[in-house]
Order: C-alpha cells, then sequence, then structure tokens
C-alpha cells in the first residue's frame, strides 16, 4: 500500500472529513506536507487575493461590445439583455445590470477588464479546466503542483518542518474555505491553510501520543499528528491578527446573505490586523448554468444576474474596507473561472461550456482599462462555438508574479514552464514592475487573405526583428497547426498555407508577438 501524500489527503478530506480529526472549534483546518522553494523580496507586502469563479462564467453576459451587440442578440435571442438595462462604462463597453458595484470601482478607476483569456486547446470539462487554471500546465500536461505552490516552493524546500519559525510565523496562502487550494500545491505539500471562520480558532487534540506503528498507517497517523500540530500553532497568529483586525465598511451589512463578503470580509480583517500571508483565496460557485441563467420574460433576473450581483457586491464592500482601512495599495485581487460559455445560446434559457472568457483585476493599483478586443460575434457561427483567445491567462499569471508577487523572470518561467510575456496591468510606479512592457493592442500588422477563402489561406505580416507565433485554431479553440513560431526580420513577409483539407467552418488566426495579441476571424468554405 502506498503512503499517503498530500494530494490523496485533501481528496480525502473533500469526501471524508467527518471521519479525520482536523476541525477545531469553528475553524476547519486542513494542511499542509512537503514543498521546496518561494521567493519574493521582504520589503515587499504586496498581497494577492484570487476569487475563483466555479463552474464557468458566462463572459458574454457580463461584459458588453455595443459593435457586437446586434449580432449578439441574434444568436442569444432568449436570453440577452436589453441594452437600455446594462451599464456604461464607456461609448463601446457596458456592463450586466447587476454589477453596480464593479461599474463603482471601474468610475474609481481601480477596475481592469482583460478580455478573451484562455488556453490553447481549451478543455470543456469542470475537473481538468480547473486543473489546468490551478496548475498553470498545458493543456496536454498533467502537474500535480499549482502555480502559487511553485511561487512558494522557490526558497522554502523544507517546509513544513520547523514552520512556523520565528521568522515566517504566519501561513504562506488561507482558503477561505474547508478545502485548501490546488493553486497552492508544491511540489510536495500545499501551502494553504484553510480556514471557515477566523474568529474561533480553537484547539485540536494530536490523535494519537502513545507508540506510532512502522507501516502503512502509522505514516498516515503520522502525517495527521504533524499537520495538528502545525494547523494549532498556525491558529495562534490568526487569533492573534483576528482580535487586532478590523472592518469599516458599511457595505457589508447592505449585502445580506452574501457569503462571498463574509469572506472578504474576514481577509480585509487579517490583513489589517497585520498577518503576513501573501496569498488569499476565495470561491463562489453556480456558474454552470445551462438552464436558467435568466428568468423567462425577465432577463434581468435569474441565476446568472444573483450570481454576478453577489460577487460585485462583495467586491465592493471588500474594496471600499481596504481604503478606509488604508491599506488599499498593497492588495490586488482578480477573478478566474475554468472557462467562459459558448456564443449561442440553448433553448432552457442558458448556455453550454464554452471557451474564452474576460477575467476582472481590481485595487488601487490596477490599470484602469478594458485589454484586448471585443469578442467577434456573428450570426453564422455554431452551436458549438465560444470565444476565442485573445491572451493566455499564463500571461496574467506571468504578469502578477513579477509585477506583483516580486518574483524574477527567470523564476516566472521556471514556475509556468515556459516564457509569458507580462502584460501592462498596473498603474505606473505602483508594482514591483520587473518587466515594464509597450503593448500596442491596436496596431495589428497583419493580413489574411482571401477571406472567406476554400483552398489556401496567405497570410502577410511585418516582421521586427523579433519573435512572432502564429496559430491557427478551430472554433472550440483546438489547436489546428502551429503555422510559425520564430524570429522574422523587419521586412514584409508572407505564408502561404494549404487549408483545402480542413472541414467547412469557422476558424481563427491568432498572432502573437512580444508586444501584440490578436486574434482575427477566417471562414472555410
Amino acid at each position: 500500500m502506498k503512503k499517503l501524500n498530500r494530494r490523496d489527503f485533501i481528496k480525502l478530506s473533500t469526501y471524508a472529513s467527518a471521519s479525520l480529526p482536523i476541525a477545531l472549534s469553528g475553524f476547519p483546518l486542513y494542511a499542509n506536507k512537503k514543498p521546496s522553494e518561494y521567493n519574493f523580496s521582504e520589503d515587499n507586502e504586496n498581497i494577492l487575493v484570487l476569487i475563483q469563479l466555479q463552474g464557468g462564467n458566462d463572459g458574454l453576459n457580463t461584459v458588453f461590445n455595443l459593435s457586437q451587440y446586434n449580432n449578439l442578440q441574434s444568436v442569444r435571442s432568449n436570453i440577452i439583455i436589453p441594452d437600455t438595462s446594462l451599464l456604461t462604462l464607456n461609448d463601446e463597453t457596458k456592463l450586466h445590470p447587476s454589477l453596480s458595484g464593479m461599474k463603482g470601482i471601474w468610475d474609481k478607476e481601480k477596475l481592469s477588464i482583460i478580455q478573451n483569456v484562455g488556453y490553447p486547446n481549451q478543455n470543456r470539462s469542470h475537473f481538468r479546466s480547473t486543473d489546468i487554471w490551478n496548475s498553470a500546465s498545458r493543456a496536454e500536461d498533467y502537474i500535480s503542483s499549482g502555480w502559487v505552490g511553485r511561487f512558494f516552493d522557490v526558497n522554502h524546500p523544507e517546509f513544513p518542518e520547523n514552520y512556523p519559525s520565528e521568522e515566517i510565523p504566519h501561513p504562506f496562502a488561507i482558503t477561505l474555505g474547508k478545502v485548501v487550494s490546488e493553486t497552492c500545491q508544491g511540489s510536495n505539500a500545499n501551502f494553504s491553510l484553510a480556514i471557515s471562520n477566523p474568529k474561533n480558532p480553537g484547539t485540536a487534540l494530536v490523535s494519537n501520543t502513545g507508540e506510532i506503528p512502522s507501516n502503512c498507517y502509522g505514516d498516515t497517523l503520522s502525517f495527521v499528528n504533524n499537520t495538528i500540530k502545525q494547523t494549532n500553532a498556525y491558529a495562534d497568529a490568526i487569533t492573534e491578527a483576528e482580535n487586532l483586525g478590523n472592518n469599516l465598511s458599511t457595505k457589508y451589512e447592505n449585502s445580506n446573505n452574501n457569503k462571498l463578503a463574509g469572506k472578504l470580509k474576514n481577509v480585509a480583517k487579517l490583513i489589517s490586523g497585520g498577518l503576513k500571508t501573501k496569498v488569499y483565496i476565495v470561491q463562489l460557485g453556480g456558474f454552470d448554468n445551462h438552464d436558467s441563467q435568466v428568468e423567462e420574460g425577465n432577463v434581468t433576473e435569474g441565476k446568472h444576474s444573483d450570481l454576478l450581483k453577489e460577487l460585485s457586491e462583495a467586491i465592493a464592500a471588500f474594496q471600499e474596507d481596504l481604503e478606509l482601512l488604508n491599506i488599499d495599495d498593497r492588495v490586488i485581487g482578480m477573478t478566474y473561472s475554468e472557462f467562459g460559455r459558448r456564443i449561442r445560446s440553448n433553448a432552457g434559457l442558458g448556455t453550454d461550456h464554452g471557451t474564452a472568457a474576460p477575467m476582472f483585476l481590481f485595487g488601487n493599483c490596477a490599470k484602469n482599462q478594458i485589454l484586448g478586443d471585443a469578442p467577434e460575434i456573428d450570426t453564422a457561427v455554431d452551436e458549438k462555438e465560444g470565444v476565442q483567445m485573445q491572451f493566455d491567462f499564463r500571461n496574467i499569471y506571468s504578469t502578477l508574479l513579477t509585477d506583483w508577487l516580486g518574483a524574477t523572470k527567470q523564476d516566472s518561467t521556471s514556475i509556468l514552464f515556459d516564457e509569458f510575456d507580462a502584460l501592462p496591468l498596473f498603474k505606473t510606479g505602483c508594482s514591483a514592475a520587473l518587466s515594464s512592457n509597450e503593448y500596442m493592442l491596436n496596431q495589428l500588422e497583419i493580413d489574411i487573405y482571401p477571406n472567406p477563402t476554400i483552398n489556401n489561406l496567405n497570410i502577410k505580416f511585418l516582421g521586427k526583428n523579433e519573435n512572432i507565433k502564429i496559430i491557427l485554431y478551430n472554433s472550440i479553440g483546438a489547436v489546428v497547426n502551429l503555422i510559425t513560431n520564430k524570429k522574422y526580420n523587419s521586412t514584409l513577409h508572407t505564408i502561404k498555407i494549404d487549408v483545402s483539407h480542413l472541414p467547412k467552418g469557422n476558424y481563427f488566426i491568432h498572432y502573437q508577438t512580444k508586444s501584440i495579441s490578436k486574434t482575427k476571424k477566417i471562414l472555410k468554405y
């Protein structure tokens, strides 16, 4: 029989936590086992709050672009919200009416919307796609560690032995919930501590104080005992921070029965109380709305509206709290979901699993912008087509690692298994800014013709003595052909590809350089 490892333990605690003696009084703790590294400058007090939208958020029902609205209406006639009900951000972009709190953050210039975020070869399984987002792996690879865990792995190979210590008495990461986040899984252990109620940590007892046998049972028992000892030690630091912390926003009280707001309220209080935890993770479930996404006859209401309202009100209260506590310069929040939804709605007033979707980045240091293009919609879209990727989610992770958490570019490349250019997500002078970049989003120097096409496709572009990567995707986000991935000199180049063998339908050319990322749609007859 194999020894119980950390991932096995997490799974066991998920399905059989009642049988494991690891719940403190009002404060369930599911703990950590061995990793090996983490690095950030000691004078970097930046904190990252991850908000996971579980189930696959419908980005097309969250962020609206007026240039695409009429076409979207034609393929979503049973669920689309009237444009007169939407919240205006600028001349082109509007938000779902339930996102008034998010609009308030936009009006304060503290919100970044990143359009069309996904990854190549999108997997539409909830579990697998969540694994990909949490591990920051390619869709073809199966990685057991998480991207945040590998970040912490960089400088702490001996963890959890001798932790907490006098130098590092606080948890590296905290998940507000019952089970630790897989984003924080290190190469041998999880750096996250899961808590339900920081107001009442209590104490757990070691399950066996006698002689422990030298067998599989003994190994498991030792692991549980060591886990309890460590979580009890961390509970002292959490209790102290909870006692010293404060909440000043009255918006929490206005968000009745808002569980997400309650979690973020605890995060704000722990931060204000002096807890040095670097990463917090919270979850909001329920986004898998195959049916009843909207109410029949009243499309502004329904399950998706309720979820967006909970999200928006919780983030608005949290952001105001950080500002009133005068700690908002140190905290950046980010939403993510395993995938978006398909472009066409279904007959059940819902949407099915899709591909890319928008992400929100919020905080005083977030650059107030809409980064990326409006998702391209046409009335001939097939029922399986989703929004195509413009930005790989690992570009966002790379930016957070280098420009916020303080990792080196070399560390980021190692953590993400490849080099991903950073994006301009932060205000000037507000971040670690190891990778300043000029992203030229409106300068697409590429011509694709003929479009529509039958047999051949020409891709004409200007090289700039830098690497250019061009990929052909199908309508569901799968890679059809890596057309090129190499350095081109500063002259005009034309690549001719044969598409005669491809089935009829919609395809997408994704063009990426260090400073440009664009996706263009083509039709194959």
